[in-house]
Parts: C-alpha cells; sequence; structure tokens
C-alpha cells in the first residue's frame, strides 16, 4: 500500500488570504508579503536609484499595506492597491531627502511628437538612462509612461499643475531619445 500525501491547500485564493492578513495573521502577511514584493521592489526601484533605500522604501510600504488592510474593499485590483502606496511611498522618501525639483521654466511641448525609437538596448541599460534623468523628470516620466497615471492625477500628488507635469514628461523624453540615438549611433559605428 502506497502512503498518501495530501496537500492541503493553506490559502484558497488572495481574497482569503487579504483577509486573514486583516485579522493579523502573521503567515497571511508573510504569505502576501512574499507573492508581491518583487514587484513592488521594482516600483520603488522605479523611483529611487540606490536600492537599499529602494528596498527600505518598500519595507515601509508593506508596513503601511498591513496597518490599512482593512481599508482595502475589494474593488480593483488589490496588486493596484499595494502599487499605489508603493508609489507614495517612493515620492514621500524622495521628498524627505529634498530630491525632488521641478524646473519651472516655460517648454512649449508637442503632443504628437515621435514616441518610437528603435534600439536593441537591455532593459538594465534603459533604467540606467532612466535613472540618470534629473528627479523631476524621472518622476513624471515614470508615473505616465510605466504606471499609468494621468498628468491630473501626477499634478494632485506632486503638487504640482498639469502643465508643469506635462513639461516634465515632454522634457524627460526628449532627454530620453537623445541619450538612446547616441547609444544606437555609438553602438552601430556611424559615429
Amino acid at each position: 500500500m502506497k502512503p498518501l500525501l495530501k496537500v492541503i491547500q493553506l490559502y484558497k485564493n488572495e481574497t482569503t488570504l487579504i483577509k486573514k492578513a486583516a485579522d493579523n495573521n502573521r503567515e497571511a502577511q508573510q504569505a502576501l508579503f512574499e507573492i508581491h514584493a518583487p514587484k513592488m521592489l521594482s516600483v520603488c526601484r522605479y523611483y529611487i536609484t540606490d536600492l537599499q533605500y529602494a528596498e527600505d522604501t518598500m519595507l515601509n510600504g508593506f508596513f503601511k499595506v498591513f496597518a490599512h488592510l482593512k481599508s482595502f474593499k475589494n474593488e480593483g485590483s488589490f496588486e493596484g492597491w499595494i502599487r499605489r502606496i508603493m508609489v507614495r511611498e517612493s515620492i514621500s522618501f524622495l521628498r524627505q531627502q529634498k530630491q525632488i525639483e521641478f524646473s519651472i521654466e516655460d517648454v512649449a511641448y508637442e503632443n504628437d511628437y515621435d514616441d518610437s525609437i528603435n534600439t536593441t538596448i537591455e532593459v538594465a541599460e534603459i533604467q540606467k538612462l532612466i535613472d540618470e534623468l534629473p528627479e523631476g523628470y524621472k518622476i513624471v516620466f515614470v508615473m505616465y509612461a510605466i504606471e499609468g497615471y494621468k498628468h491630473h492625477e501626477i499634478a494632485s500628488m506632486l503638487k504640482i499643475t498639469e502643465g508643469t507635469s506635462k513639461s516634465q514628461l515632454f522634457k524627460a523624453r526628449k532627454l530620453l531619445q537623445e541619450k538612446i540615438k547616441k547609444i544606437n549611433t555609438t553602438s552601430y559605428g556611424t559615429k
């Protein structure tokens, strides 16, 4: 007779896991952390160049997630809810470090410029280029292009005008395009 090994599923779905974590069940909180931490570290890393600070910010974000878990109403994505907390925590960290500056010069930005760039640049190199942007450009670029926030949402979260948000995005895109073109030109030997 073969011994039967029965695997007991600890949690049937994320909703159950969230409820248990909201009731301070440490195993459920650990499970949620393990599920979402890798993506949330990436979110924090978009904004914060130094990995140690990004990790600290993520941990602070998870502390807030678990402290406010009962306020999550299962409306929309849980991951999206956590992600918003991480974005706000990252912005808060940068504010505390006084690293956010927005240039206030007026720039005539174009809505119909070409966003497409043919390149073979690796993701890590693109992240490095984004990291090299001035903080104001970088934050608005990440919030708009990667996180999908609208300009009015960015303006509200960063306490800037929509025009400043649009201007920062335009300048960030222009600077990134210039850097990518330079890399492409150099790597293809047509310098």
